[in-house]
C-alpha cells in the first residue's frame, strides 16, 4: 500500500500543492540533512515510504539502511536524535531536505559534527589517486563511548 499521493502531471508535481514523492527503482528517496540554524549539511541518507511516513508523523529523522535492509531512527543508539523543524521537497519531488535541530553534538558515527568533514581536491588530473583534505574534522564526541568499541574484522583478529 502506498502512503503518499500518486504522481501527477509535470505541472502538478512542479507547481501543485500535493506531496507526491518520487521513489527510485529500489523504493528510496535521498534525504539531505542540514542544521536548521547554521545551514551546514550534516549528512545524506535514504528514506523508503515507511521511513518518510514515520519522519513526518514523529518529527524525528527516520531512514532506511541499504546495508541492513531495515528502518533506523537517527540517534536510536547514540541519543543524537534529529528533530525535524522543516522538510522540503525539490522541484520534481525526488529529493528531500530536512532542516533539523540536533539533540546532542555530532551527527556522524565517526564522532564529527557532520558526515562531510573531508574535501576532494579540485583541479587535479583525472586518473590518479586524489588526496582528501580534512575540513572541520575535529571530533565533537567519542564514538567508542557512544557506540562501544568497533567490531574487529577477521583480518584484524
Amino acid at each position: 500500500m502506498k502512503t503518499f499521493a500518486p504522481r501527477g502531471t509535470t505541472e502538478q508535481i512542479e507547481e501543485g500543492r500535493v506531496f507526491a514523492p518520487k521513489f527510485d527503482a529500489d523504493g528510496l528517496i535521498p534525504a539531505i540533512v542540514a542544521d536548521a540554524w547554521s545551514g551546514e549539511v550534516l549528512m545524506l541518507a535514504w528514506m523508503n515510504d515507511a521511513a518518510l511516513a514515520k519522519s513526518i508523523e514523529t518529527c524525528e529523522a527516520w531512514f532506511y539502511s541499504r546495508s541492513r535492509g531495515a528502518l533506523w531512527k537517527k540517534g536510536e543508539t547514540s541519543g543524537h536524535v534529529l528533530r525535524i523543524l522543516e522538510m522540503r521537497v525539490d522541484c520534481d519531488q525526488d529529493a528531500l531536505l530536512l532542516r533539523v535541530e540536533q539533540a546532542a553534538p555530532g551527527t556522524c558515527h565517526t564522532g564529527r559534527a557532520s558526515c562531510f568533514y573531508r574535501a576532494v581536491s579540485l583541479r587535479e588530473p583525472a586518473g590518479h589517486t586524489l588526496v582528501l583534505q580534512f575540513k572541520k574534522a575535529e571530533r565533537v564526541f567519542d564514538p567508542a563511548a557512544v557506540y562501544g568499541e568497533p567490531k574487529k574484522t577477521e583480518e584484524q583478529a
